[in-house]
Formats: C-alpha cells, structure tokens, sequence
C-alpha cells in the first residue's frame, strides 16, 4: 500500500469519525508498511496506539481491506521506536527490513494468533510485571500510629513464609502509603525469596491483559499464565468494579490461586464492603483475609515523613539549611494527603537552591502560597449537618429541628461534636445553626459523643467515616 493511497484512506476515515477524532486519534497515524497481511502504523506513544487499538482499529481494518488491500491485523509501534521510513512509497512484499521488529509497540489487533510474523510483543507471552519504584521500600516508610498495623501485615507477608490471613487487603483514602507498602513487599520477596514468582501490577493492567485474551481468543494462556504465579499484588482494584467480565474472571483466578495456597495482596481507595458496582461473591472473597485501614496521618507522623524527607532532599541539597519551625509549620498545615505533603517539601528544596536562599518561613509561604490555600478549604456547619443528614438518612430539618427521639438526638450530637472539632466556631454560634439552642446543649453533646466513641464501636466508626468525607 502506498502513502497516496493511505492518505485517501484517511478522508474517508475523516468522514465517518468526525474532525475531532480524526485529529486527535487518525491523523498522527503514519503507515509504515504493509507485510504479510500486517499494516504497520507509527504512533507518538503507548497510550494513543492502545486507545486507536481499542476504538477505531475495526474501522481501519475494514477500510484497509475495502480498498483492496489484504490485511488481517493492524500493528501500531512507538514513533520513537520505530526504524526509519524506506524511502520507497510502496513497502516490499517479498522482503522484510531486518531492524523492522519493534523494541516495544504499543498494541496489535484483528488477528487471533498475535504469535505470527509481525508480532514482536504480546502482553500474553509473559507476566511482565508493572515497574516497582526504587523509594518505596520498607526502609523509607515512617511508620506512625495511623498505619502501624498495615506495617506490620505487609511486613509479615513480606517474609514470604506461610500466612493466616489471604488476602491482605490495603485500603485508605489517596496518598496514605497502600502503593508504597505494596511496592516495599514487592522489593522485599524479590530480595529474600527470589525463587517466588511474584506479579505485582494495577487493576486497569489485570482489565487490559483480559481484554487482549478475549480479543485474541487467548483465554486459556491468559488463565495458565495468570494461575501460575506464586504471590498476585493487584494495586486499586476499585477500578474493576462495575465490569462484569473482569470481575468474574477476577473472581475465578482469585479462587484458584487461594486453592494453592498462593498468596494475595490487594489495594483499594476504600473497604472491599464499601466499594460500588463491585460483585457481592467479590466483596466476600477480599472480606475474607485481614483487611487493613490505613488512617489518615496525624501530626506526628507527618513531621516524621518531612524529617526523613529533608534527609534524603540535603543528599541533593548538601548546603541549603532550613529553619527551625518550617517542618511542624508543614506538618499541621497540610494534613491531608501525605504525596502534597512531600511534593510540597521537594518544591521548597529546588526553589531554594535556585534563589541561593535558607529555607525559612517567608520563603515557604511565597513558595506554597498555592498549596497551602489549597489546604485551607473551609468546613461549614451546614456543609456538616447536610452530610451527617444523608449519612443517617434522616432529613436536614430532623437535625436542626426540636425533636428528642433518639433517631434524631443522636445524628444530632454527632453534627455537634463534628462542628466542634472541623470548624472554629464558637459553642453559642454552633447552638444558633441548630435551631437556636444553648451552648451547654452542644457541650452536653460533644462530651456525650466522645463518651460513646470509647465504648461504642459504631458511633466511633461512623464519626470517623464521616471525618473522612468531610476532610476530602
């Protein structure tokens, strides 16, 4: 096929996608060759060969062979990749360039034997696992009150001996440390049991192999493959929830792999319990191991993390110094999520270095003036009681109102006890946004919630959930 012809291919394609799509998804397409029923295209990266991949090969497939070529499969290489175009506009047939054969191409399809000439790669032919990140091991993760226990069971697991609880599950909200701790298991098996077959990859990369299988008519490689490893570390695997075939498949292969006594080791944004669209028989599978809450860092535990990072960052920075009150300043301003934290501190590192100044408290608040507004975001009483509202399913005017039945009294002592604890407000303002009452009412109630969150386990769970929404 020649390049004029391509090229008039693309009009065609033009019409039936739209402008938009064409430009974004067609149009960097360069046709490279065409060899033994496989059209070869050059594309900038990865993710654009895979997206054309999955939503538009069909249609250049079709195309390709509407004009008369004879194309069984498309085949889509990194530009960078990729060897230099021959200058001739019609590839050769008979003979094939021998520096043809891609380092790395981003996808292939419409064919169901992606072992055939033309396919230098297939994400069935082994279980490559996703790259694991050389800081986050064990040595690196400060360890504080909120995650001890999550510590602990990765560090157990890690042993790479017998356990009594499989799976391990992870789960917290974002920048708590699940990913790091997944990778510093990882690094510690390779290293103390080399001879395991771990396979450490993201929910979404589990989703695509599955799909590829199904598109290849490879499901039964895909089982073998995925069924033979010794210890599977699936990261957020929220991201299944809601696709049915991958869960299921998800389901099957988590079943045998527990048959074996393999081990597994999961990560997800929240408790298996509370993720939507994720299969009940799912849910039960991930609820029957040691799941593990990793909370959101206190104080102490975020000077620890910003202590340890200034040691790493001075290897980098060895002259630059940094005041005294800088890193307690840090560690109570931004609470929230612990990766701001530390992207936080490496920008004050470089930021100094540049300007040759000392790290102090003026330079800080120029330098993260964004971030720490950011930080600031402001929780309303009312924003408190419209949430606790809908967390008790009881109406917003139930709370506010005068009725003292204990349906509502006690949603009601725990807006209080929330109100006093997020906002500033003042006892007799707190009364006022509650229907006029007392100040000694929401004191009353504030001691009555912290009362119950030391003997009563639901009140203590369900003000913490309701922490968590209100603080993310």
């Amino acid at each position: 096929m020649t390049q004029e012809k391509w090229g008039q291919l693309r009009q065609k394609l033009l019409k039936t996608v739209g402008q938009n799509n064409y430009s974004t998804w067609i149009e960097p397409l360069e046709f490279q060759e065409l060899h033994d029923g496989v059209a070869v295209f050059t594309v900038p990266t990865n993710f654009m060969g895979n997206y054309v991949s999955q939503n538009f090969a069909d249609l250049i497939l079709y195309e390709l062979n509407s004009s008369g070529e004879s194309v069984q499969r498309i085949a889509f290489r990194v530009a960078a990749n990729s060897p230099a175009r021959p200058k001739a506009t019609t590839a050769s047939v008979g003979k094939r360039p021998t520096e043809s054969k891609p380092e790395a191409p981003a996808t292939e399809t419409g064919s169901t034997d992606t072992r055939a000439a033309g396919s230098a790669f297939d994400p069935l032919d082994s279980l490559q696992a996703a790259p694991l990140d050389a800081r986050f091991t064990f040595d690196s993760f400060v360890v504080g009150k909120p995650n001890e226990l999550a510590h602990a069971a990765a560090r157990r697991v890690s042993e790479g001996g017998p356990v009594t609880f499989n799976p391990l599950v992870l789960y917290g909200g974002v920048g708590l440390g699940k990913t790091h701790l997944m990778h510093a298991i990882a690094w510690e098996l390779k290293s103390k049991r080399p001879d395991l077959n771990v396979l450490y990859l993201s929910a979404e990369q589990f989703m695509y192999r599955f799909v590829q299988a199904l598109r290849e008519r490879r499901m039964m490689d895909f089982k073998h493959l995925f069924r033979s490893v010794d210890v599977l570390m699936v990261d957020d695997v929220q991201f299944i929830a809601g696709k049915d075939s991958t869960q299921e498949e998800f389901f099957h292969t988590f079943n045998a792999l527990v048959d074996q006594n393999k081990q597994i080791i999961i990560s997800a944004d929240r408790a298996p319990g509370e993720i939507k669209d994720l299969e009940d028989r799912v849910k039960s599978r991930l609820q029957c191991g040691l799941v593990v809450d990793l909370h959101p860092t206190d104080y102490e535990l975020r000077l620890g993390i910003l202590q340890n990072k200034v040691q790493q960052h001075k290897a980098t920075y060895p002259d630059l110094k940094i005041a005294d009150g800088v890193l307690e300043f840090l560690a109570h301003r931004i609470s929230t999520n612990v990766r701001v934290l530390e992207g936080a501190l490496t920008r004050l590192f470089a930021f100094a270095s540049l300007v040759g100044r000392e790290i102090d408290m003026d330079l800080t608040q120029d330098c993260l003036a964004d971030v720490l507004r950011a930080s600031e975001r402001k929780i309303t009483v009312e924003e408190i009681q419209r949430k606790v509202s809908d967390y008790y399913n009881i109406r917003l005017s139930d709370i506010i109102g005068p009725k003292r039945l204990r349906s509502y009294a006690r949603p009601r002592q725990v807006a209080m006890y929330l109100c006093k604890q997020l906002t500033s407000r003042s006892l007799p303002e707190i009364g006022r946004r509650f229907g006029g009452r007392d100040h000694t009412t929401v004191m009353h109630g504030v001691k009555r919630i912290e009362e119950l969150k030391l003997t009563d386990g639901q009140i203590a769970e369900d003000v913490e959930m309701l922490r968590r929404a209100l603080e993310a």
